[in-house]
């Protein structure tokens, strides 16, 4: 777990420093980043890097103290930059609440903060409050590609506008509130890839401690409440969002290797190959090489040996283990089909997600050669018919939709569970997708479009 955001260089951490980064460690939040944010307190978030070897810095001026920034600090920060534990500019940006410091002086400062993060290559820390018409516009007028909108608080608009943009939202405590209900609606949307936590330290405890000091080990319960939100693990939400902030802040250059197997909540899935006959215009693997932190993109395909050994020896521990990964596992029949046999000797429960076109690309109907190993399958259907299926799957072969259709009625009577998904992408009519799924004898699943895992 990674606080990405906390005040550790503040006078209510004094002569507590070591005690308070002690116990984050026990909790198991391995890095902070602590932000200088005052003219007073950006040479000790910087000098606390060099004493703590999980202690990153961003430096910048608040909003509040706009009107102190002179030229004199801007220097000051940017000599500062050359501290390769510091990590970003801020934290900047806009606070209209109480207005310590001009508008027009919060504006110049902030666009200030943008161009030295441009010339130092860093993202920016962006503070928003009652500000974010004007925080947006600033976002979109700056060209702003590189940071964070931390402790966020804004609407479902403002979070659509600041993901366009390709910025983080960072989750503070706030989200484990009870009047927090907005805030949680948001987080839910958020995609993975964009997600980050924090504490923002010494303020905004989390449920059980508001209204007590905030510190970074209590980041592990806002976490929590973002993993029930989102219906996935505390596990997960640590690796996502630790593989988040390791990128935004360059904090380890050595990124996790593919993965064969990966845990999802309780379920285990099997990358068994990155192959796929068809180039799904929704399909994540042409946006990135990870699913809820999970790098899948592998550097070959491992062997049935590999496969077994990756699962454990205890595969009943799952709730399923799920052929899928970034590819097509039924183009790998054999393996398939080998270790399913294994599961199933095992005690475990198999499904498999496919695009229904293993019956083509095999030349012959193999669905019998799955009965008995397989629990549940998960056919992409994708479409409500054949020309939207072209212009959305791209399949190699003509009758491909036919072939998708044929495959889900084959399945029944022979898989216990046969379920047809489809992605809710633009021009996808889901109620008559819903109908075909149904008239095929299949349940029916709609996913959502760039939300994967």
């Amino acid at each position: 777990m990674i606080d990405t955001h906390c005040h550790l260089e503040m006078t209510p951490f004094e002569g507590e420093t070591d005690a308070v980064i002690n116990r984050a460690h026990e909790a198991g939040v391995k890095t902070m980043v602590t932000i200088g944010s005052s003219p007073q307190s950006i040479e000790k978030a910087a000098a606390l890097t060099q004493h703590y070897a999980s202690v990153y810095a961003a430096i910048g001026i608040h909003p509040h103290d706009a009107r102190l920034f002179t030229p004199e600090i801007y220097c000051q920060i940017k000599d500062l930059t050359a501290n390769k534990k510091v990590v970003a500019i801020g934290e900047t940006g806009l606070d209209y609440h109480y207005k310590h410091s001009p508008v027009d002086v919060q504006r110049e400062v902030f666009i200030k903060h943008i161009e030295l993060a441009k010339q130092t290559n860093m993202p920016v820390i962006i503070h928003s409050r009652e500000a974010s018409d004007d925080v947006v516009s600033i976002i979109k007028s700056e060209n702003i590609s590189s940071g964070v909108l931390h402790c966020f608080s804004g609407d479902q608009q403002m979070a659509d506008a600041v993901l366009a943009a390709g910025l983080y939202i960072s989750i503070s405590g706030v989200v484990t509130f009870k009047n927090a209900a907005a805030l949680r609606a948001v987080v839910s949307t958020i995609p993975d890839d964009y997600l980050l936590v924090e504490t923002d330290a010494p303020y905004l405890a989390p449920t059980p401690y508001r209204g007590k000091r905030n510190e970074p080990a209590y980041v592990t319960h806002t976490a929590r409440t973002i993993a029930e939100i989102r219906g996935v693990s505390y596990e997960d939400i640590d690796r996502i969002t630790s593989l988040n902030a390791n990128r935004l802040f360059g904090l380890e250059t050595t990124l996790p290797e593919g993965q064969i197997a990966y845990k999802i909540r309780n379920s285990l899935y099997l990358n068994i190959t990155n192959r796929c006959t068809n180039v799904c215009t929704f399909c994540v693997r042409y946006q990135t090489d990870f699913v809820k932190g999970h790098n899948l993109r592998l550097s070959r395909e491992p062997s049935e040996a590999e496969i077994i050994e990756s699962i454990g020896t205890n595969p009943a521990a799952f709730d399923e283990v799920v052929f899928c990964g970034y590819g097509e596992p039924l183009m790998r029949l054999d393996a398939v089909i080998s270790v399913s046999r294994w599961i199933k000797n095992h005690g475990g429960r198999v499904r498999i997600n496919t695009n229904g076109l293993a019956c083509v690309i095999h030349k012959r109907n193999i669905l019998p050669e799955l009965s008995g190993l397989v629990d549940c399958i998960s056919i992409s259907l994708n479409a409500q018919d054949s020309s939207t299926y072209q212009r959305l799957s791209h399949p190699p072969f003509d009758g491909a939709y036919e072939a998708v259709l044929k495959f889900i009625a084959g399945a029944k009577g022979i898989i216990p569970e046969v379920t047809a998904t489809v992605v809710d992408a633009p021009g996808v009519d889901v109620e008559k997708c819903r109908e075909i799924a149904l008239s095929l004898g299949a349940s029916f699943r709609l996913r959502h479009l760039d939300i994967v895992g």
